[in-house]
């Protein structure tokens, strides 16, 4: 079961308010107290975000099949595995916050009669925030189940040769003839504190943009690394 990190159902404000309530309720993902936090969330940000949010959803919006690109993307990938397996396996998908849930395809997969679980974290970085919190997932969804199945997880790939060349090929498309001064390799932003008490996170983000540098014969220089999406006061990576 592959498994993204979420999308809203629809580019709306109440879907929006939905989809965040679930994301930003993880402590995973924000590990302030849950008596300080909660009230913010629910009192504050669950009003004033939603709307702008949704309204940057709807400039990406997949209209034709009337879906976000994460959701698109992550069923297409998971076409394509069942393509590579055939019969062999169930493949099946799911997004930690929104639908469809990890709770209701697992509940899927063993009605189907699959006994043996491989969950496979659509992260190439391993952190706390994302791979962590789907095995929390999982483990929510096996909680009351008698005869739990077998489970596995996929660990990250940071340097995994398929995925760096795949990078650099979308890389060597998007530059095509053209030759910036600089490339930047950005990735996205998580607080310094994570790091400090041990997610590997930067240190893989490191490996990932080494590996890359190689592949594309970039100096370090060329192409350093940056990291995105802050939120909050504290101090993120940079």
């Amino acid at each position: 079961m592959l498994v993204n990190l979420g999308t809203p159902d629809a580019p709306t404000p109440d879907a929006v308010r939905r989809y965040l309530g679930e994301f930003l309720s993880d402590p995973r993902i924000v590990d302030m107290p849950r008596i300080l936090w909660l009230p913010i969330l629910h009192g504050l940000i669950l009003n004033i975000r939603p709307k702008a949010t949704a309204k940057e959803y709807g400039k990406i919006w997949r209209i034709e099949s009337n879906e976000s690109p994460l959701r698109y993307y992550t069923r297409a990938q998971a076409q394509a595995v069942t393509k590579i397996f055939g019969n062999d396996a169930v493949i099946d998908w799911a997004m930690r916050y929104g639908q469809p849930s990890v709770v209701s395809r697992i509940s899927a997969l063993r009605d189907q009669g699959c006994t043996r679980l491989l969950i496979v974290p659509l992260y190439p970085q391993y952190s706390a925030t994302t791979t962590a919190s789907v095995a929390d997932a999982v483990a929510k969804a096996l909680k009351d189940i008698a005869w739990q199945p077998e489970i596995r997880t996929a660990a990250a790939f940071p340097g995994e040769p398929a995925y760096i060349k795949a990078l650099a090929s979308v890389a060597r498309a998007e530059l095509g003839e053209a030759a910036p001064e600089r490339v930047i390799i950005s990735f996205h932003g998580l607080p310094q504190r994570y790091v400090d008490a041990g997610d590997p996170y930067y240190t893989h983000c490191s490996e990932t943009a080494r590996h890359l540098r190689i592949e594309m014969g970039w100096t370090q220089d060329y192409a350093p690394i940056t990291f995105q999406s802050k939120f909050g006061r504290g101090q993120w990576l940079a």
